[in-house]
């Protein structure tokens, strides 16, 4: 595995709005850059280790649910610092034991090089595990998103999915998404910042700073 800025290192953790760190890398599905996912949304995640029972459960249901993260055009991209070969020897096990076919790329990052650059080491933790972490990268290569689990714990592939869902309405409607948004729900507007927009906002039953708006 090599990548194109050496080393790829950051100076402080990764937020929210950054530009994900550039990588080129070796995967299951043949070398991949980030470069490469310009233009379609990604759902960037590490797990822990394969042959790992958590890690396991999780890329069954990723399996399961790839058509409608397809649907969305949203890719999805795994990482964990485990051999390309170990990746192969894992997905086949799945294969063999839970009927499902892994398509998408797994990232081997022996060299910890990936995890480092996205803070998915804990420079604290007793071995070299990743951290159960997700990055929802847009289409311009903006980190949207960041999720993180502990070991122990598994995500919600249906919430990881409802979480792209809901970032691209926003951006679609410039506006936001309640608790627990679900496409078709209504949407919420910006609060005004003004007030004489406060003073305009809110006729009714409804607060000025809550207003709905039908989902595009």
């Amino acid at each position: 595995m090599h990548t194109m800025n050496d080393p790829l290192t950051v100076t402080r953790a990764i937020r929210i709005g950054d530009p994900a760190p550039e990588f080129r890398a070796r995967t299951t599905c043949g070398e991949r850059s980030l470069a490469d996912y310009r233009g379609s949304w990604l759902l960037f995640f590490a797990h822990p280790a394969d042959f790992t029972p958590v890690c396991t459960s999780e890329f069954v249901s990723l399996v399961k649910a790839q058509d409608k993260f397809d649907a969305i055009g949203c890719k999805l991209l795994g990482l964990s610092i485990d051999s390309l070969y170990a990746h192969l020897a894992w997905l086949r096990d799945i294969h063999e034991h839970f009927g499902v076919t892994v398509t998408f790329p797994i990232i081997e990052d022996p060299s910890m090089a990936v995890a480092t650059a996205y803070g998915m080491l804990d420079p604290l933790a007793p071995d070299a595990a990743a951290i159960r972490a997700s990055y929802v990268i847009d289409p311009e290569g903006i980190i949207r998103a960041i999720t993180w689990y502990p070991l122990n714990v598994g995500r919600s592939v249906d919430e990881q999915l409802r979480l792209v869902r809901a970032l691209q309405a926003a951006d679609n409607a410039s506006a936001s998404t309640p608790e627990g948004w679900q496409p078709g729900m209504p949407m919420l507007e910006l609060a005004p910042v003004s007030l004489d927009g406060a003073l305009q906002s809110g006729q009714g039953s409804a607060p000025w700073y809550y207003r709905e708006r039908p989902s595009p």
